[in-house]
């Protein structure tokens, strides 16, 4: 298959797209969103305050 890869490896830091927060590699307890057409990551704190606006699938612009 022709897929790119795009699973971050532990040499990557991953930043939430809300409040900058970095992390290496890819935490496994950070949400993931696709917004035009792009990956973005949100850290725990983050995830849980916009909750209701993760689930309502609404682009982290409108927060």
């Amino acid at each position: 298959m022709d897929q790119k890869n795009s699973r971050a490896t532990p040499s990557t830091m991953t930043t939430c797209a809300r409040c900058g927060e970095t992390h290496e590699g890819l935490p496994l307890t950070w949400t993931c969103s696709v917004e035009n057409g792009q990956r973005v990551y949100f850290c725990v704190a983050c995830a849980r305050q916009h909750l209701r606006s993760i689930e309502g699938r609404l682009d982290s612009a409108w927060w």
